[in-house]
């Protein structure tokens, strides 16, 4: 019989109610991804002629090669450039459900979504684009592209000292860290466990326009890190509306939240919401970057703004 079951039922309710969700609120690029600084040397530089910049700044275009082509070829980007959304379900209330597997995009005559019939195309459009999300581009792109994709992703990773894959086990620590169950470390199965336990979330808010920033988090592996629900465009809107829309989504939840990024707007609007901004830097020897970023720093910024949670230590644990 499961320990758990030996709980009284109130007891399981007070301790779901003590459940806390950490929301880690992430920037794209120079935090999850280095492409920027690759292409205008500014990563290279830093490392005072160690590094060749020419090599960056050709690996930096041909990502922005493959983004563009991904983007236009399978995710509608000549046609819906200049109508950017914040978030893919933004309109979502004009998709009727239509069964789009014979549906021609090509022909329906899009033009910019002022009113619902334009705003429903759009809204069909989204919806594949969230579809091709969850299946991934290994489920899209043929053998040879694959093969160039994993290459440049390599070579990029050992040009940066692991930036990328840093990044990406640190996502997926903050996913999968264990969380003690109620009768957890109990020594008798009428008593529950007083550790709180923590739910994590990874949210991408990004100055980047919505559709390239969701062929990023693709080519960069980080898609099933990062849901496309939980992907926000702050091009037209600011990123002081993007968190307030994400405050409003845990509106009375117990949700502490965390902002990760390298720019002054991110940093301004933590502020004016009271959470937690982490810093990164990209330059060698900086306090916050990959490889270096653990759980234990960033559980720290949690602690300084929500005080400290009544839990076991966080342990580092190796970003590979």
């Amino acid at each position: 019989m499961d320990d758990n079951s030996a709980v009284p039922e109130k007891e399981l309710r007070s301790f779901a109610e003590r459940a806390v969700k950490r929301v880690y609120i992430w920037d794209m690029d120079e935090t999850l991804i280095l492409l920027k600084s690759l292409l205008n040397g500014n990563y290279a530089e830093g490392f005072n002629g160690s590094k060749d910049i020419q090599k960056g700044i050709t690996m930096g275009k041909m990502w922005e090669k493959h983004i563009l082509q991904i983007c236009d070829e399978l995710f509608f980007y000549e046609e819906i450039e200049n109508y950017n959304m914040p978030f893919l379900d933004a309109l979502s209330q004009y998709d009727d459900g239509h069964d789009l597997s014979d549906y021609n995009f090509s022909q329906d005559g899009i033009s910019p979504p002022h009113d619902d019939a334009n705003k429903r195309k759009l809204a069909y459009r989204h919806r594949v684009i969230a579809n091709k999300y969850q299946q991934g581009l290994r489920s899209v792109l043929d053998h040879k592209m694959l093969n160039i994709w994993d290459e440049l992703y390599d070579v990029t990773d050992d040009y940066t000292d692991r930036w990328l894959s840093s990044a990406r086990a640190l996502l997926e620590q903050c996913l999968n860290e264990e969380a003690p169950s109620p009768s957890q470390g109990s020594t008798c199965k009428n008593t529950i466990h007083t550790n709180t336990k923590f739910e994590h979330i990874n949210i991408l808010v990004t100055s980047g326009s919505l559709i390239p920033s969701l062929v990023k988090c693709l080519l960069f592996r980080i898609d099933n890190l990062i849901t496309h629900g939980n992907v926000y465009s702050s091009w037209d809107v600011g990123k002081p509306q993007c968190f307030r829309w994400i405050k409003e989504r845990f509106d009375n939840q117990n949700v502490q939240f965390c902002v990760i990024g390298d720019g002054w707007e991110e940093c301004e609007a933590a502020e004016a919401m009271q959470w937690p901004f982490v810093k990164i830097d990209i330059r060698p020897g900086g306090s916050h970057r990959f490889p270096g970023l653990t759980l234990r720093t960033l559980a720290y910024y949690f602690d300084v703004v929500y005080g400290s949670r009544n839990t076991e230590k966080d342990e580092d644990k190796p970003l590979a």
